[in-house]
């Protein structure tokens, strides 16, 4: 097959090389189960050979875990022979990369078979499916994520600690919450950040210090197509990584890093419009929810507990959910509230949305996406009542319904469940529930400091 199935042309390459003819290099970027950016970085004369005919990349490539090893059990690999498939470019995604030298560009790539068949165990093609499935019902989608996450310190000698201001040197240990002199000490840093950013068409926006040391937030604008909201996500990431390490300081997106602090989520905003383009979250009066808006969050509450696994993949995952740490603990809602899993915010009901809160920084936005549109979808099918909402402080509640208790239990409710199978896909849903199980194994089996600190000479 030489013509792409993403709809990307020749003509892009050929526009953008002209545009750009400082470029020596691309890094072309396919994302796995866990949102892992894979690839190869290619020479100038090889990008028009990408556009007209795709990239050969091997099927395992999508069945690999965290750490970039094998997972047989996701049948992608022995089980094809670790053939190639071949791997196209996604339109609109050709971008310049800020700041490096010699110059180098980028260029976001998805998964299909040699005839033009998906791939579907790519992440990209599972929430490409819900869009679509929404579309089927005259629905449409917009959202974005915000991006929480931790700048330390690269020596990690005398443990994880905050990294010092890149501007003077100066190091806090305090939480410095919202502070906007904090801010100024890592200006150099995110001042490349949004430079980064513009190149790349995202459009980044407010900074904040969060509720920890060494965390901040960063906040993207409203997609209204959440594939774009995804991809600006994923990119983000890849952008506050490389100019941290410009700067000689560690952007860490682990969930939970430092023990008292509070972890780094990934919430995703979204809202609903019809074909007119109306918000049919909004309400008529502010206060007097919509049925839409109150069977989608029924919808996210009750397939939450078998869908954790999408939102906290990881074992270090878990460690973020703990009481008073504006992570959730159970599937409940609320209005203006801040300890629920799904927030309705305050301000103009035109914007009238959900944030929806239980996901990890470390979860892949694709699957997050594919399943929070899945939820909401059988919510409206099946007018699923919310229940009443939680008011005041959402950790004190007794919520009937329930999240895993940790990795182990959500890596079985994942597996077992028909709700996220239909969600993510049989393909992905299978490739992402085995490289999870072969993880958690990985973690069970390696022997950790505290178990000398406790046992060595105590038992």
């Amino acid at each position: 097959m030489t013509q792409s199935p993403t709809g990307s042309t020749p003509q892009e390459a050929e526009d953008f090389l002209a545009l750009h003819p400082s470029i020596e290099a691309f890094d072309i970027v396919l994302h796995d189960a866990n949102g892992i950016g894979r690839g190869k970085i290619i020479r100038r004369h090889e990008l028009m050979g990408l556009y007209k005919g795709g990239r050969h990349l091997p099927i395992s490539i999508l069945g690999l875990d965290i750490v970039g090893e094998d997972v047989h059990e996701t049948g992608l690999i022995w089980d094809q022979g670790d053939g190639d498939l071949r791997a196209w470019p996604i339109p609109g995604t050709l971008k310049a990369l800020h700041g490096t030298n010699p110059p180098r560009g980028e260029v976001l790539m998805s998964m299909y078979h040699l005839d033009g068949a998906l791939m579907t165990s790519d992440p990209r093609h599972a929430l490409a499916r819900q869009v679509q499935a929404m579309a089927d019902e005259g629905l449409y989608p917009a959202g974005a994520f915000e991006l929480e996450f931790f700048l330390l310190d690269p020596d990690t000698t005398q443990g994880v600690r905050p990294a010092a201001a890149v501007l003077d040197g100066r190091r806090s240990d305090w939480t410095e919450v919202y502070s906007v002199d904090h801010l100024h000490g890592m200006e150099p840093l995110f001042s490349d950040i949004y430079r980064a950013a513009e190149a790349m068409g995202i459009k980044a926006e407010t900074v904040i210090s969060e509720y920890a040391p060494g965390q901040y937030e960063l906040t993207l604008h409203y997609r209204t197509d959440v594939m774009q909201a995804a991809d600006d996500l994923v990119r983000l990431k890849r952008i506050v990584r490389l100019q941290a390490r410009r700067h000689g300081v560690t952007a860490c997106f682990m969930a939970k890093p430092i023990e008292k602090y509070a972890g780094s989520g990934m919430h995703f905003h979204v809202s609903l419009c019809d074909a007119t383009g109306r918000n049919i979250f909004a309400e008529e009066v502010e206060g007097i929810w919509t049925d839409t808006i109150r069977h989608a969050i029924g919808g996210l509450r009750q397939t939450m507990g078998e869908a954790m696994l999408v939102f906290a993949p990881h074992g270090n995952s878990w460690r973020r959910f703990v009481g008073q740490s504006y992570a959730p603990v159970s599937p409940s809602w609320g209005v203006n509230n801040r300890s629920v899993a799904l927030r309705i915010p305050a301000g103009d009901i035109k914007a009238r949305r959900i944030e929806h809160r239980p996901s990890g920084v470390d979860a892949n936005p694709y699957l997050v996406a594919a399943t929070v549109l899945a939820g909401i979808r059988h919510g409206l099918k099946h007018r699923i009542d919310p229940g009443p909402e939680t008011t005041g402080n959402g950790y004190a509640g007794d919520d009937a319904l329930q999240i895993p208790r940790d990795w182990r239990e959500a890596i079985e409710a994942a597996t077992a469940s028909e709700f996220l199978k239909d969600a993510l896909g049989e393909d992905m849903h299978r490739t992402f529930t085995a490289i999870k199980a072969a993880e958690h194994g990985r973690v069970a089996r390696w022997i950790a400091d505290v178990d000398y600190a406790l046992y060595l000479h105590n038992v």
